[in-house]
């Protein structure tokens, strides 16, 4: 496990698992989301956010989390383990709220990214139906054949794996 893509709904805890691997695994980790916009919220160009991930994906070890399906393709191809955030549309509500509440709104560092506003709610409210089905293709489209898919569909569950991906690398 060298090149970790983790994609899921906001709210799910992809950015608690890049850390947490990052450390585990001692690797970079990327939040998109962090390249994407800057402190005023200001997105990047698209072709310039592509190149970045380009580059990034370039490297030997990495930890990148962050959806964004019209880069998803770049990631997916070069990594060696995908991770979907599968959990369930109320505890990606829950997560976003409880975010905004621990950590306010704004850039906060360490992937820490919270500006809710009613195009997030619905985002997250419907990706199950909207946006999973179009990740799910991309995955066994440009990953499946060769990379480790992780689906983790609770916050326990996430947990348990962390932990023995810890055991696996001491």
């Amino acid at each position: 496990m060298k090149k970790v893509a983790i994609v899921g709904c906001g709210g799910s805890g992809k950015s608690y698992v890049a850390r947490e691997l990052g450390r585990i695994l001692d690797a970079p980790v990327t939040h998109l989301d962090a390249a994407f916009y800057d402190d005023e919220w200001h997105e990047l160009p698209m072709e310039k956010f592509a190149a970045l991930q380009r580059e990034l994906v370039a490297q030997p070890r990495w930890v990148i989390d962050g959806n964004y399906n019209s880069t998803l393709q770049t990631r997916l191809e070069a990594c060696d383990t995908v991770v979907l955030m599968d959990v369930s549309t109320v505890a990606s509500l829950y997560g976003i709220f409880s975010r905004q509440i621990r950590h306010g709104a704004g850039h906060k560092g360490n992937g820490v990214h919270n500006r809710i506003h009613w195009g997030v709610v619905k985002y997250v409210a419907t990706y199950r139906r909207k946006m999973r089905p179009r990740v799910m293709t991309k995955i066994e489209e440009f990953a499946s054949d060769r990379a480790e898919v992780v689906l983790l569909s609770s916050r326990r569950q996430t947990r348990r794996w962390l932990r023995k991906v810890a055991a696996e690398h001491r």
